[in-house]
């Protein structure tokens, strides 16, 4: 089927779109000198970029926000009928949980559609679970407990420092300077304020010290290993832990969204990137994800390597994350994105 022919829905979900009209950022106003420039970019301009750039490639594309609304999206796919859906949504009624569902919905449908499937997302979605997946095919993964409600009793043989994460959140949500805590005070603290304002469980776990690297893999049967990123700390000021925070992945205001500076290719040993793939595909397989996915590791002095994150339908912003990896890799922008419909496309086939 020729690309002029496939109508592709690009799918996302922002209840709120207003939230992002006042959202500008001055660059002259900050108290630092940026490292990246800010462009004042909001999701909702980056899928109609998508919608956008699939129509420049020869796509028949349509962008839709369901705004919460699951009897817009099936109105919209019954008028519509697309080839295809490019899943961008994330979020349902502010529930990551309900995630996993919509693409259950587009299961049901016989609509193929981009990315992981409701079982991968469910894999991935819990923290905790997705710990318990992974040590159990022997990847290495930090020690670690879920706390289901306070007050608590803490494991005996977990060590000082800890990280504590909201349960179900992606995206670093929940993911804070104040997340790393050294001692038990701290810690019930912590996770009294992440069960109480996140309304969720709060998974703790060791903080790994060591290099952050992030590895992007591309396929669906076959996982393919793009370059791997690191996460350069070298400039983050002393008062900042060493982490990709919220504040750092997505608040260009913020001094530590500049002080976490990308490079890849990252300079590792031939050995370690082995170590790297082997570990990517193993972790690509058992936790059923495709597609495009990323997965975050810590590399530490000794040479360990320990899994943190798996992040399936990571973003695909141009230039950065999963992209940046894939241009390292040799692929061009457009190229990716023809992958990924292909490989929906396949599976329905």
């Amino acid at each position: 089927m020729e690309n002029k022919r496939l109508k592709v829905a690009v799918l996302y979900n922002e209840s709120n779109p207003d939230i992002y009209l006042s959202n500008n950022i001055d660059p002259e106003k900050l108290d630092f000198i940026p490292y990246f420039d800010i462009h004042n970019i909001n999701p909702i301009d980056e899928f109609n970029a998508q919608r956008q750039r699939l129509i420049d490639m020869g796509y028949d594309a349509y962008s839709l926000n369901i705004k919460d609304d699951i009897y817009l999206l099936l109105d919209n796919l019954s008028k519509e009928k697309p080839d295809v859906i490019f899943n961008f949504i994330e979020i349902f009624n502010e529930d990551p949980k309900l995630e996993m569902n919509i693409c259950g919905l587009f299961e049901l449908l016989n609509i193929p559609y981009t990315g992981a499937s409701p079982l991968g997302l469910a894999n991935c979605q819990s923290k905790f679970l997705a710990k318990k997946i992974l040590a159990s095919v022997g990847v290495n993964v930090p020690n670690h407990f879920l706390i289901t409600e306070v007050p608590f009793d803490i494991p005996e043989g977990i060590k000082f420092p800890m990280i504590v994460k909201p349960a179900f959140e992606d995206g670093s949500v929940g993911i804070e300077d104040e997340s790393i805590v050294y001692d038990e005070d701290a810690l019930r603290k912590r996770v009294e304020f992440v069960c109480s304002y996140y309304d969720q469980p709060a998974l703790v776990e060791e903080y790994i010290n060591g290099r952050e690297l992030n590895v992007a893999i591309l396929g669906d049967k076959e996982a393919i290993v793009l370059p791997v990123s690191e996460i350069d700390f070298s400039a983050m000021p002393p008062q900042y832990h060493k982490i990709v925070s919220y504040q750092a992945k997505w608040d260009a205001s913020n001094e530590t969204y500049h002080k976490t500076i990308p490079v890849c290719p990252a300079v590792l040993p031939a050995e370690v990137e082995r170590q790297i793939a082997e570990i990517a595909r193993k972790t690509f397989e058992v936790m059923e994800v495709r597609d495009y996915t990323r997965i975050d590791m810590r590399l530490t002095d000794k040479g360990e390597l320990f899994v943190l994150e798996v992040n399936p339908n990571p973003d695909l912003t141009e230039g950065v994350g999963f992209m940046r990896s894939a241009a390292a890799a040799g692929y061009t922008y457009n190229d990716i994105l023809s992958k990924i419909i292909n490989y929906a496309l396949a599976r329905k086939k």
